[in-house]
């Protein structure tokens, strides 16, 4: 007998032999029939594949993330499944899941290409197939047999592919009359994919290098429901709706010039209004908190950045070094605070009594992103870290960790984010060239963030490969309004800076230590974070951040006085607002403060001048009638406390 242990810890035998389906069917007929693949000690397998004795197994469905993974990659087979039938002699590359669905590279030959308005009949011939409900069957090849057969397909890709595969460890997978190289793993059969569209259609060099050929990449999505397809696209034309470029402009906020460079925002008065209350409600938790502010030059010496280990690794992606009149003096461009903060720490001998030293700063940074990759706020060359470091004995470091998740839980509450996950991670097992440091520190590093969110009772998930290079961390991944996940928030334990840049302090026994180092940055960047909330929000802010939080109209301009002195005396009671004086009708003038998206519109005329009222009007939801000023302050001021 199999003896199974499931993901609430309970124990299930199982017949020697039997598969991850047999242990779903034996849970759940409905279970089994939604399955679509099996975790077995954290690899994603075949449903079908025969389970080992002792094993850690889940069942995944489409509402795990790996079970879409492996539904989307089934789906790119059925893609190049129907490209083949469609355009006879394609060549085939590459064709993985993505975030949100999958694409596959293909080279259609000379004088071919496919175009949007080829989309509907490929969508078309992927469901008919899909319709023969053919199982995807895993099989094993030599590599001399899989030469062969791709040989005989006339497919160099494949091919070049098979060049660094070792024999013994070479799977093909066959679905209807379709077979390709893969490693797998793959749904049952074809017969859950019910919706399908193709999404865009794309250049891509070949392995990514532009020294190669130029090949055809078409991206797509596929869903089990047609109605999951059509939210889908809804969704989508709610993201454009949403989109921090296009609100950016329309409020006012930034702006890009090709003047002052790619990449490099430029923040108007009312994106400058945002971004400063969100430094100012950051730093008053921080000095709670007990962090010290402090302030870095925008450039360092080369030499700093090769101690600190990131001139080495993200010295490719950052701009070239400053080279000064004197022979071999270098500066770089900050790409990090961290060395800077190392520094301030070495300024003073330091006791173990003087521990912790919380260091903070709004840090802009530098890194050479390639002109493609830029987007919006969201990718920049020029950013502004809400970083901190704390310096900490090692018995400090799980509490010091917690107590940086509270004030990440925090922002997270004020700024209305309830839906994310903690992300552990951790070390690459497989490759650890990639990163600094002993294994010592990492498995301490390691299990000191898995107690701490175990501790504060977060819901994580944990991903191997996914740490810094010079420690792991706890990466909060936020879904926003309509459904996408973004990481925000970041804390990070790092035993190696402190060794690279010989830190130390004097423990009890008067012998020198080495302290422990946390990053942190709630926000992450301020670019980011600001073009997440925009999207977030839509682009109404809380009442509490947003930049104008009234806007008086008068009628006329007979009552601009008036509504001059309602603005100053809600500037007395600490409300943020302006006055729309401009010679237009009242109804062009609520128009363009809604779509300016001002939560409060205050109509004033002859009566509310004569009773010393105002009409107020709410953003989004119409005429709230006519109140003293009094009444609206304390209405707006009651918002504020509990948002807060």
């Amino acid at each position: 007998m199999l003896n199974i242990t499931l993901p609430d810890g309970s124990l299930r035998q199982l017949a020697d032999g039997a598969s991850g389906y047999d242990l779903a069917a034996s849970i759940s007929e409905g279970l089994a029939r939604n399955a679509l693949a099996v975790s077995v000690n954290g690899e994603v397998r075949d449903l079908h594949r025969p389970l080992p004795d002792n094993a850690q197994v889940s069942i995944l469905t489409w509402n795990d993330d790996s079970g879409k993974s492996t539904y989307w990659h089934s789906s790119a087979h059925l893609m190049a499944e129907a490209l083949e039938a469609l355009y006879p002699g394609v060549k085939l590359a590459i064709g993985p899941a993505i975030e949100n669905g999958f694409y596959y590279d293909v080279d259609l030959g000379e004088g071919r290409s496919i175009s949007s308005e080829d989309f509907p009949e490929i969508e078309k011939k992927m469901l008919e197939l899909a319709k023969n409900k053919s199982q995807y069957i895993r099989k094993e090849v030599s590599k001399a047999d899989a030469i062969a057969y791709f040989t005989e397909k006339q497919d160099p890709y494949k091919l070049e592919l098979l060049e660094n595969l070792e024999d013994g460890n070479i799977t093909f997978y066959t679905q209807g009359g379709f077979t390709d190289l893969c490693r797998g793993p793959h749904i049952p059969d074809t017969g859950t994919i019910k919706a399908a569209k193709l999404m865009n259609v794309a250049g891509a060099y070949w392995r990514g290098d532009e020294k190669n050929k130029q090949l055809t990449r078409l991206y797509g999505i596929t869903f089990p429901k047609a109605k999951d397809l059509a939210e889908y696209l809804e969704r989508l034309e709610e993201a454009k709706r949403r989109d921090h470029r296009k609100l950016g402009k329309e409020l006012k906020l930034f702006a890009f010039s090709e003047k002052v460079g790619a990449g490099l925002p430029l923040w108007l008065p009312k994106g400058t209004a945002l971004r400063e209350r969100l430094e100012q409600f950051l730093r008053k938790a921080q000095v709670k908190a007990g962090y010290s502010p402090v302030v870095t030059p925008h450039i360092g010496s080369k030499e700093l950045y090769v101690t600190s280990g990131h001139y080495e690794k993200y010295g490719a992606d950052s701009f070239q070094p400053i080279k000064t009149p004197n022979p071999g003096e270098e500066f770089l461009l900050k790409p990090m605070n961290c060395p800077h903060h190392c520094e301030i720490y070495k300024t003073e001998p330091r006791s173990y009594r003087d521990l912790p030293v919380r260091l903070a700063e709004f840090g802009t940074v530098y890194r050479y992103e390639q002109s493609g990759e830029l987007h919006g706020l969201t990718r920049v060359r020029g950013f502004t870290q809400d970083d901190a470091h704390i310096f900490c004995r090692p018995d400090q470091v799980l509490e010091e960790f917690t107590k940086v998740i509270d004030i990440v839980l925090y922002v997270l509450k004020a700024l209305d984010f309830p839906d994310f996950t903690a992300q552990i991670s951790l070390r690459d097992p497989e490759n650890k060239t990639k990163y600094i440091g002993s294994d010592e520190n990492w498995e301490k590093a390691e299990a000191a963030i898995q107690q701490a969110a175990l501790e504060k009772g977060l819901n994580t998930v944990t991903e191997y490969g996914e740490a810094a290079f010079y420690g792991p961390k706890l990466d909060f991944m936020v879904r926003d309004a309509i459904g996408r996940r973004w990481q925000l928030g970041t804390i990070q334990v790092d035993y190696n800076l402190p060794e690279r840049f010989d830190l130390e302090y004097t423990a009890a026994d008067n012998s020198k230590q080495r302290p422990v180092m946390i990053h942190r940055a709630p926000f992450g960047s301020l670019e980011r974070f600001v073009a997440v909330l925009i999207e977030h929000c839509g682009g109404n802010f809380p009442l509490w951040l947003t930049p104008e939080q009234f806007i008086v109209l008068p009628i006329s301009d007979k009552y601009s006085d008036y509504a001059y002195q309602v603005k100053a005396q809600l500037e007395q009671h600490d409300l943020r607002g302006t006055v729309d004086g401009r010679d237009e009708r009242i109804g062009r003038k609520i128009r363009d403060a809604e779509m300016g998206k001002i939560p409060y519109l205050l109509v004033v005329g002859e009566k509310e001048a004569q009773d010393n009222i105002i009409s107020v009007r709410k953003h989004g939801e119409g005429d709230l009638g006519s109140m003293p000023l009094e009444a609206f302050v304390k209405s707006v001021q009651s918002q504020m406390v509990d948002a807060m």
